[in-house]
C-alpha cells in the first residue's frame, strides 16, 4: 500500500510541477518556492519523510541534479556571448563573493561569537549564489541573453570559490594554520584544469557522437560520458561542476572548435547535440529540478530558534548588500529590468548546504550552529528571491528597484545582441548540418 502511495505521489508531483510553471507565467510565484513548500510540509512540518531515509542517495541525487543543470545550460551558451559576458561575470562574481563572505563572517563573529576562523568558514560557505536556483529562474523570467549568461556564470564561479576556500579553511583549522598561497593555487588550478578536462572531453565526444547514435538505446551515452568527466575531475581534486559546464559549452559550440580542429585533422567530423537530444536533456533537467527542490525543503532542520533568527538576519544582510553589489558590479549597459532581477537573485542552495555540514561532521566547535544557520539561510534566501520577484512585478517594490537602477540602459537594450546570438546559433546549426 505504501509503495503504491509513493508512486502515486511522484506522479502527482510531476503533474504539479508542470502546473506550477504555468502558474508562474500568470502570478510570478516561482515554481521553485512551491516545490520547497511541499518539501517543508513533508519534512520539518509533518515529519513524514526525513533526509536520513535517503541515506547516501540524497547527496548523490543533489550532485547529479547540479551537474545536469550546468551541462544542459552550457549547451545553450554561444562562444561570442560568453566572451562578451566573461569580464562582467568575473567582476560581479568576485565582488559578490568577497563582500558577502566578509559581511557574513563579521556577523558570525559579532552576533554568534563563532571566533575568527569559524566565522570566515561560514562566510565562505555563504559567499556564492546557487546555480541550481538561479538558472531555472532566469530562464523562466526571460531575461536578456547576456544578463542570463552573467548570472549563470556568476553562480558557477561562486560555487567554486565557496568550495575551494571553505575546504581550505576547514583544513587550516584542523592543521592550526591557513596557508594563503596553496589556497589561491588550488583555486586557480580548479578552474583551469577542470576547464581543460571538460574542453578536451567535448572535443573527443563530439567526434565520437555520430557513431554513438548508431547504437540501440544510445541516447543516454552523452550523459554517461559527462558523469565520467565529472568523476575523473573530482578524483583529481578539481571542480567537476566546472568540467561539466565546459563540456556542455563545447558540445554547444561544435561549429567553432570543429573548424579549428579540421584545419589540423581534416578526417575529424565533430557533431553537436541535435534537437531530439536537447529536448531529452531538457526533460531530464525538469524532472531532476522538481525532485531536487522538494528534497531541499524536507532537508531544512528547525532545532533552535536563535539559530533560525540568526539565519534570517544574515539573509536580510545578504539581500541588502546584493543591491549595492549589482549596482556597482554590473555594467551600466545592462537593461534596467534585468539589473533589478539580478539584484534579487541571491539564493543559496546545494553547495552551501553540503559545505555547512562538514564542520559538524569533523567535530568543529560551533559546527551545529554553522550547519543549522546555513540551512535557515538557504530556506530564507530562496523564499526572499521568489517573493521579491513577485513584488517587483505586482507592487510598488518594482518602482523602488527601478529608481535604484535608474542609471542603467532602457529595457530591451540587449535586443540586438540577442538577435546576433540567434543568427550565430542558426549559422552554427547550418555548419553542423553540412558537416554531418
Amino acid at each position: 500500500m505504501m509503495t503504491a502511495l509513493v508512486i502515486a505521489f511522484i506522479g502527482a508531483l510531476v503533474f504539479g510541477a508542470h502546473l506550477f510553471v504555468g502558474l508562474f507565467a500568470k502570478t510570478r510565484v516561482p515554481d521553485v518556492l512551491l516545490l520547497i513548500v511541499i518539501g517543508l510540509i513533508l519534512g520539518p512540518v509533518t515529519h513524514l519523510v526525513t533526509p536520513a531515509e535517503f541515506g547516501k542517495v540524497g547527496p548523490i541525487f543533489t550532485t547529479v541534479t547540479l551537474v545536469f543543470i550546468l551541462f544542459e545550460s552550457g549547451t545553450e551558451l554561444q562562444i561570442h556571448t560568453l566572451r562578451t559576458a566573461l569580464k562582467g561575470t568575473l567582476i560581479l562574481a568576485t565582488l559578490n563573493f568577497v563582500v558577502t563572505a566578509c559581511m557574513v563572517a563579521l556577523a558570525a563573529w559579532k552576533l554568534a561569537h563563532l571566533g575568527v576562523m569559524r566565522s570566515l568558514m561560514m562566510g565562505s560557505v555563504l559567499g556564492g549564489i546557487s546555480p541550481a536556483v538561479v538558472i531555472p529562474l532566469s530562464a523562466q523570467l526571460k531575461m536578456g541573453r547576456a544578463s542570463s549568461v552573467i548570472l549563470f556564470l556568476e553562480s558557477a564561479v561562486g560555487d567554486v570559490f565557496s568550495i575551494v576556500i571553505a575546504l581550505a579553511l576547514l583544513d587550516g583549522m584542523r592543521a592550526g594554520n591557513v596557508r594563503v598561497g596553496p589556497m589561491l593555487g588550488a583555486l586557480v588550478g580548479s578552474f583551469l584544469l577542470a576547464g581543460v578536462l571538460g574542453g578536451l572531453g567535448a572535443v573527443f565526444w563530439s567526434n565520437l557522437l555520430s557513431r554513438m547514435r548508431t547504437l540501440q538505446n544510445g541516447m543516454f551515452t552523452t550523459a554517461a560520458f559527462m558523469f565520467l568527466i565529472f568523476g575523473v575531475t573530482e578524483m583529481l581534486g578539481y571542480s567537476g561542476a566546472i568540467a561539466a559546464l565546459v563540456f556542455g559549452i563545447g558540445l554547444g559550440n561544435v561549429a567553432w572548435h570543429g573548424a579549428l580542429m579540421s584545419k589540423k585533422f581534416p578526417s575529424l567530423e565533430p557533431v553537436g547535440l541535435n534537437e531530439r537530444e536537447k529536448t531529452f536533456f531538457a526533460e531530464i533537467v525538469f524532472l531532476l529540478k522538481t525532485f531536487f527542490f522538494v528534497y531541499i525543503g524536507l532537508s531544512i532542520e528547525v532545532k533552535n530558534i536563535s539559530w533560525i533568527t540568526f539565519g534570517l538576519t544574515v539573509t536580510l544582510l545578504i539581500f541588502i548588500l546584493r543591491i549595492a553589489i549589482v549596482r556597482f558590479g554590473v555594467h551600466k549597459s545592462t537593461p534596467r529590468k534585468d539589473a533589478c532581477r539580478m539584484a534579487v537573485m541571491a539564493p543559496r542552495g546545494l553547495a552551501a548546504a553540503v559545505l555547512a555540514s562538514l564542520p559538524l561532521q569533523q567535530g568543529v566547535v560551533g559546527g551545529d550552529l554553522i550547519q543549522n544557520s546555513t540551512y535557515a539561510v538557504v530556506l530564507f534566501s530562496i523564499i526572499f528571491t521568489s517573493v521579491l520577484i513577485f513584488l517587483q512585478d505586482k507592487t510598488f517594490v518594482g518602482g523602488i528597484y527601478r529608481w535604484i537602477f535608474s542609471g542603467f540602459a532602457p529595457d530591451g537594450a540587449w535586443i540586438d545582441i540577442h538577435r546576433s546570438d540567434v543568427h550565430a546559433l542558426e549559422g552554427s546549426e547550418q555548419a553542423e548540418g553540412s558537416s554531418e
